[in-house]
């Protein structure tokens, strides 16, 4: 498992975070492009993280400035890049290697969920590719054509 070095900002921002919705948190990402912070989560803590009808998440927002998103962190790298395209359904994971042997990520979803799963302008499958890397040392994440069609 990869160690993640996090930044002042960051370690900032986490605390913060914490403080406000009493969930910890394990890394974050400052996404300038889409506006948006990114806090994975310790596991169990996503209720906390997110509060009764969204009341702590919509807190955190409102004071740090910027849309949070949070995704519930696991040991499992699978279960890990399920919870990152949350709330489009993984069907299927397989890992492979690229050329340069780094392990990298084939991910299935619901043709219905495609969409979801890629996100405007490509942020939620960057957010997946950016965790995958600092929590799991996976190198790329891609997305399977479904053959169904």
């Amino acid at each position: 498992m990869p160690q993640v070095t996090l930044t002042e900002e960051c370690m900032r921002l986490i605390s913060q975070f914490e403080s406000l919705t009493g969930a910890g948190s394990r890394d974050c990402i400052v996404d300038n492009r889409n506006e948006r912070i990114i806090f994975v989560i310790n596991p169990g803590d996503m209720g906390l993280a997110i509060g009764k009808g969204g009341s702590s998440i919509k807190k955190a927002s409102d004071v740090m400035g910027k849309r949070i998103e949070v995704v519930e962190y696991s040991a499992d790298p699978s279960q890990f890049l399920r919870n990152c395209f949350l709330p489009a359904q993984v069907t299927g994971i397989d890992f492979d290697t690229d050329e340069e042997d780094q392990q990298v990520a084939l991910i299935e979803v619901r043709d219905e969920d495609r969409g979801l799963a890629i996100g405007k302008a490509g942020k939620n499958i960057f957010k997946a590719k950016v965790l995958a890397q600092r929590q799991h040392d996976i190198a790329d994440v891609q997305l399977m054509q479904n053959d169904s069609a």
